[in-house]
């Protein structure tokens, strides 16, 4: 039988993150199927409809529970192993029901549960919440308990409006703390919300059009700041070490570049604002990939952007001498709205 896993409130800036897992055993030919086969991923749902299959999903799952860290531990520890604490606090729940799995599926592409005597089990799935009903079942229960969670916090700290925003970065969440400062649902380790508790940004100071065309740049932004932390996250997740962010040379910036084993991942992110989209290539300008464009040997398109290109990388290696031996890759990372890594690959030749 599969476990379904997903999370819900990686992205925001207060307020807990929370895995779903659940089990729903052969329903194919129970009479579950009527309404299990209504699920999917529970943003597509209206709340109203959420809360009717959670009912379901709570009554005749064969089992169902949510693991939580609070946003204090992602301060703690960081959002890479709050991911992987949350999920294994889930399906330590999921065991002590007793009912067994055969199979664990994790929506997206980071398995949550590598290192641990699970791993085994483990596969992952993009869009897994849309195509594998276990896993719906995981995101409705995520999203319904975080969501109520929210709620009970609107009631406690009405003038920061969790209700509606459930914890993202809006540009009405922004200006509350700026206006009230933080609360201690807030994430300080998320570098807005830092900055904010700094008190570098506050639009008080810019005046009331001007703060406004500046808080709207600043918003663009942190979510490329956020994109790029899914991106580390997914990166260290899979064995990588992180060598520098943002490095800036006279021709580019690299977002992030990383090691693993003899290779060095020099990789662009890119937040998209939408969900229908094709390949990652396609949001990037001509531009940046031709710039990006090499394989082996670093074989670029045309011989001027190729000297540039070799220029910059090896800038970056003569002032890193220990990378000399290293063997440069390029990548490309593309970041969904919700904040999940929807694609990272090397660039072909």
């Amino acid at each position: 039988m599969i476990l379904g896993i997903d999370e819900v409130g990686r992205g925001p800036y207060a307020g807990p993150l929370v895995i779903g897992a659940c089990i729903l055993g052969d329903w194919q030919n129970s009479e579950n199927a009527e309404w299990i086969e209504k699920l999917t991923d529970s943003k597509k749902l209206s709340a109203k409809r959420r809360e009717e299959l959670y009912v379901l999903i709570k009554e005749k799952a064969l089992a169902a529970a949510t693991g939580w860290v609070s946003s204090a531990e992602i301060d703690e520890i960081g959002l890479s192993e709050a991911l992987r604490l949350a999920t294994r606090r889930a399906v330590e729940q999921i065991q002590k029901t007793e009912v067994p799995f055969s199979e664990i599926i994790i929506d997206g592409t980071m398995n949550f549960l590598a290192g641990t005597k699970l791993e085994k089990y483990v596969s992952t799935l993009k869009k897994g919440d849309f195509l594998v009903k276990e896993i719906s079942a995981a995101s409705i229960l995520a999203k319904v308990e975080r969501d109520k969670y929210m709620a009970e916090l609107d009631a406690v700290y009405p003038e920061y409006g969790f209700g509606k925003h459930v914890g993202y970065g809006t540009a009405a969440h922004q200006k509350a703390m700026e206006e009230f400062g933080l609360t201690p649902e807030h994430r300080r380790s998320f570098r807005p919300v830092r900055e904010i508790a700094e008190n570098k940004i506050t639009t008080k100071q810019l005046g009331d059009q001007g703060g406004q065309m500046i808080t709207n740049k600043i918003t663009s932004k942190q979510l490329g700041d956020q994109g790029e932390q899914v991106v580390v996250d997914y990166l260290e997740a899979s064995g990588h070490e992180i060598v520098a962010r943002n490095y800036k040379t006279k021709l580019f910036e690299v977002d992030i570049i990383s090691r693993k084993n003899e290779v060095l991942y020099l990789t662009e992110v890119k937040y998209r604002s939408g969900r229908d989209f094709g390949g990652a290539l396609d949001f990037l300008d001509k531009k940046t990939q031709q710039k990006m464009h090499f394989g082996a040997g670093l074989d670029f398109i045309d011989k001027k952007k190729q000297e540039k290109m070799r220029l910059a990388v090896e800038g970056f290696m003569t002032a890193n001498p220990e990378y000399a031996d290293f063997t440069p890759i390029l990548a490309v990372a593309a970041v969904g709205k919700d904040f999940k890594l929807e694609e990272w690959f090397e660039l072909d030749e």
